[in-house]
């Protein structure tokens, strides 16, 4: 048994210790939001939080999350209402949707780390997040009302 801490719950899983992390939180725990897309770390659909950190969850073994905190596109906020979230809503960013787990939680590393990014930071942050629909103008411009909503809610 594996023990890993998703989304805030402790949960131990019998997974080979080689099992990406993906199949772990999409097989065996029933958390789909995260996506497959390549299977070799260049697209960025499976991109989950590792302690913080976005990583992509195809090519991380469970073995390396065993007793670390994993953070999914379901725990990214309880109520659906991470500035990302909301602002994403705004722009009607997603067109197909299967790169917007993965895009909003890259987007959520970025705007920890930087507050108030220029458009080439996000240009950046978000170059290993692939959208087949092109939605990149909106993706910026949703991180950027992200971060306006985040620093209005640090000064209330």
């Amino acid at each position: 048994m594996i023990a890993i801490t998703i989304n805030g719950k402790q949960r131990e899983v019998a997974a080979d210790p080689d099992m990406p992390l993906l199949w772990v939180i999409r097989d065996l725990l029933g958390l789909t939001g995260t996506k497959f897309g390549c299977g070799v770390a260049q697209c960025g659909a499976c991109t989950v939080h590792l302690n913080g950190e976005a990583v992509r969850s195809c090519v991380t073994k469970v073995s390396r999350a065993a007793g670390q905190q994993v953070t999914t596109i379901e725990g990214l906020s309880e109520l659906n209402d991470h500035p990302l979230q909301i602002a994403w809503a705004e722009f009607d960013v997603p067109q197909c949707g299967y790169c917007q787990s993965g895009q909003l939680m890259s987007a959520a590393v970025l705007l920890r780390e930087n507050p108030n990014p220029t458009d080439q930071d996000i240009d950046d942050a978000m170059s290993g997040n692939i959208c087949r629909c092109g939605t990149y103008p909106r993706i910026r411009s949703a991180i950027h009302k992200a971060a306006e909503l985040q620093r209005e809610g640090a000064k209330s």
